[in-house]
């Protein structure tokens, strides 16, 4: 009923490949078009050239791209940061996966790296959406996380975190606008939407205590 698509949080597996059925049903795509992969907060970037074969393990990856229009790209949330991307010159859709170590890790720029490099696609004619995801006030991180993005950011991060009294807060959503920005995307949205905030609407691994299913996002291209 909660229309739950997280396979590793301790749910039936059989309601599970139900929602996700139901989820393709609804929105008019065959399941098997389906292409996801196994999310491990890294950097790594997949193209799918086919739909991933139903029994076959999912590759390890936190970004996947696609210009095939018979492919539907699917990716699993709750708190992490999803940015979808657009290019509607060369007709190449991107899921990426960010949390507070993909986005360290600059993945929003390795997947416009991607596209550039296999899709001819230009940084500018690229469209990116930054959807439902941990706001600042909600994310406290560690001194750990402050000194990774201190090294990863040099001299701008300071502008990602604010202090709460003796608590400090990332903001995921301006790190990933400033990523995407100096990668040269041409325009950025974001839906401004805090997964801890809203949990009437949505999965929070941090306002649950990480007793939470998992959203899903999934993006076709119009055959």
């Amino acid at each position: 009923h909660s229309l739950n698509t997280g396979g590793t949080v301790g749910d039936d597996p059989d309601a599970v490949l139900e929602n996700h059925q139901r989820i393709y049903k609804v929105l008019g795509y065959p399941f098997k078009s389906r292409f996801d992969v196994w999310q491990v907060h890294g950097r790594r970037i997949l193209t799918a050239e086919a739909p991933r074969p139903t029994g076959k393990l999912h590759p390890k990856a936190d970004g996947i791209l696609t210009d095939k229009p018979g492919i539907t790209l699917f990716m699993r949330f709750a708190d992490c940061v999803p940015i979808l991307l657009f290019d509607p010159i060369q007709h190449v859709i991107g899921i990426i996966h960010a949390g507070w170590q993909g986005t360290c890790l600059k993945i929003a720029r390795a997947a416009v790296e991607k596209m550039v490099e296999s899709y001819r696609s230009r940084p500018e004619d690229i469209l990116a959406g930054i959807g439902p995801s941990i706001c600042q006030a909600c994310y406290e991180v560690g001194d750990e996380v402050f000194q990774a993005f201190q090294k990863a950011f040099s001299g701008t991060a300071d502008r990602l975190f604010h202090h709460h009294g003796e608590s400090l807060h990332l903001d995921l959503w301006q790190a990933n606008q400033m990523i995407l920005r100096d990668a040269g995307v041409g325009r950025t949205q974001t839906a401004d939407i805090c997964t801890a905030c809203n949990l009437q609407d949505w999965y929070s691994h941090r306002a649950e205590n990480g007793r939470t299913g998992r959203f899903g996002v999934l993006m076709a291209l119009e055959e």
